[in-house]
């Protein structure tokens, strides 16, 4: 399988899917951000953003190469965080990393942000949400 594009069918799906765990995983209306590399749905690893979070760029590129190194060959990234689906200062900082590692490792990126009701591409302002989502 190659890596999914914006308009691949698989590709939603495993964001539907990512939208999907995160709901039924985390019922907290506030929780603190977590950094995913890999596929939904399939073990991947995890970081968890709390208060010592990296706030130097190149640590955040450190934890996301290190992230991708154990994700394996297709790997997406996905924030998921809490609040609206708009551009707030971890996505940025944690986009502009996982463009550094991706581009490092010359592989294609497909970063999102997700919260309990959808998801959003902060690059191209692709979204899609549902207001109850449902197991398939």
């Amino acid at each position: 399988m190659t890596p999914p594009t914006a308009d691949d069918a698989v590709l939603a799906r495993l964001l539907r899917r990512a939208v999907y765990d995160h709901a039924v995983a985390d019922r907290r209306r506030v929780h603190p951000p977590y950094l995913h590399v890999g596929l939904p749905g399939q073990p991947h690893p995890v970081f968890l953003l709390g208060e010592d979070e990296p706030d130097d760029h190149a640590l955040r590129v450190e934890v996301i190469s290190a992230l991708l190194r154990r994700a394996g060959e297709q790997a997406l990234v996905w924030l998921v965080r809490p609040g609206e689906l708009v551009m707030q200062d971890v996505d940025a900082a944690w986009l502009a990393a996982a463009r550094q590692a991706y581009a490092e490792a010359g592989r294609d990126l497909v970063f999102v942000v997700v919260n309990r009701h959808g998801w959003w591409d902060p690059r191209s302002g692709v979204r899609r949400t549902w207001r109850r989502l449902r197991a398939r």
